[in-house]
């Protein structure tokens, strides 16, 4: 007999998408693979009950906003420093 599986497929979008895959990396499971391509990334999940994967769906979500909001962080500091180190004195 075959257990049914739940999936899942989602696209994130951030200015770096291979940025917000890294960071997901060690979190990535089994039952989970991703793929970066621009500004998406996809991510297809799978669990043998709903509510499995409903919470690692959740878990994903709020990691990869938390990487998307950090990686965004990163830029605009960046910017600024460049912008201060090439300001005239």
């Amino acid at each position: 007999m075959v257990k049914d599986r739940y999936q899942g497929v989602i696209t994130i979008r951030c200015p770096d998408a291979s940025v917000i895959e890294e960071a997901l990396a060690p979190d990535n499971l089994r039952n989970m693979k991703m793929q970066s391509t621009g500004t998406s990334l996809i991510v297809e999940v799978s669990a043998p009950r709903l509510g499995t994967l409903i919470n690692t769906v959740d878990d994903l979500l709020m990691n990869a906003k938390i990487a998307c909001d950090l990686a965004g962080a990163a830029d605009v500091a960046a910017g600024s420093k460049s912008r201060t180190a090439q300001a005239p004195e």
